[in-house]
């Protein structure tokens, strides 16, 4: 078996820079190193859950910080799987977990953002999110008729609106950063002849039929405008603060390991402590504890 040393996954070499021009073609969908399969990852994900269990129950208890995690990637990329897998082992009541899809008439009638703003974790708590406010700079700039749905007055439609909506983002997260939301996003970098797999096991298995509607179909057949979108979105928001990570997806065994390991290191970062007790209130569990024993 490989020491802990060869098993080591660094996941920096995932994370983009600030100011970073992304090419999605420099990312391997099915990059698995220092792995040449799952076998000699074994335990690995089971150990980084273990830690990062422990973790949270010190976020949980001081309520100082909270962490929010924002998945994105192309339909098929295991966004679901990972919201099961990796954090399965978390405490439900210090984590919160939401899944967006089409706006409803209320969110259309606010701005961009008001409708993932409602769910920001609260202190102390894991905040998940499947899909985001990020769809506004994806599908929306893919497909003008979303774009037109949004009721917009005409004269805030421009040819800057993908910059300004940017410019917005970075400014959101930079301000929920300086109140204590630490921020990780992963665009989960699935290769199409794995997207294509995954849609024929969802269409062949009568248990996953559910997860395959037409309109998957119809998105492939835009898979590079929606990779260039993706390319500008991680180019222009992935900041110190609040950074992307493009992690590889084919091989979901990997993708769970990269996604426990980076919010296991955020949450080691951020240190939080149980808190300490005053004098009196270990005065008071001592009466308590004389109690309790007579």
């Amino acid at each position: 078996m490989a020491s802990d040393k060869e098993r080591d996954v660094n996941v920096d070499r995932f994370r983009i820079k600030p100011g970073k021009q992304v090419s999605l073609a420099d990312y391997d969908p099915e990059e698995c190193a220092p792995f040449r399969d799952r076998s000699e990852a074994d335990g690995l994900l089971e150990q980084e859950m273990e830690q990062l269990t422990a973790w949270q129950e010190r976020l949980y208890a001081e309520r100082r910080w909270s962490l929010l995690l924002v998945f994105q990637g192309m339909d098929g990329s295991g966004k679901d799987s990972i919201v099961k897998h990796v954090l399965r082992g978390l405490h439900p009541f210090a984590t919160q977990a939401v899944a967006f899809k089409q706006p409803s008439s209320e969110d259309l009638d606010h701005d961009f953002l008001w409708r993932c703003v409602r769910f920001l974790p609260e202190r102390g708590r894991i905040g998940i999110f499947n899909r985001s406010y990020y769809e506004e700079v994806l599908i929306v700039r893919v497909d003008p008729r979303v774009l037109a749905g949004q009721r917009l007055p005409s004269r805030l439609v421009s040819k800057k609106i993908w910059s300004e909506r940017f410019e917005d983002i970075n400014h959101f997260e930079q301000f929920q950063a300086r109140n204590g939301t630490a921020i990780r996003k992963f665009y989960l970098n699935v290769s199409k002849d794995e997207q294509r797999r995954r849609f024929i096991e969802r269409i062949d298995d009568p248990a996953k039929n559910w997860k395959f509607s037409l309109e998957d179909v119809e998105k492939r057949k835009q898979w590079t405008k929606y990779r260039k979108a993706y390319e500008d979105m991680l180019s222009a928001t992935s900041t110190a603060h609040a950074p992307w990570y493009v992690v590889p997806a084919d091989r979901k065994w990997f993708t769970r390991i990269v996604v426990a390991r980076v919010v296991r290191e955020t949450l080691a970062a951020l240190d939080p402590k149980f808190p300490k007790l005053s004098s009196e209130q270990q005065a008071e569990l001592a009466v308590a504890r004389k109690e309790l024993e007579k």
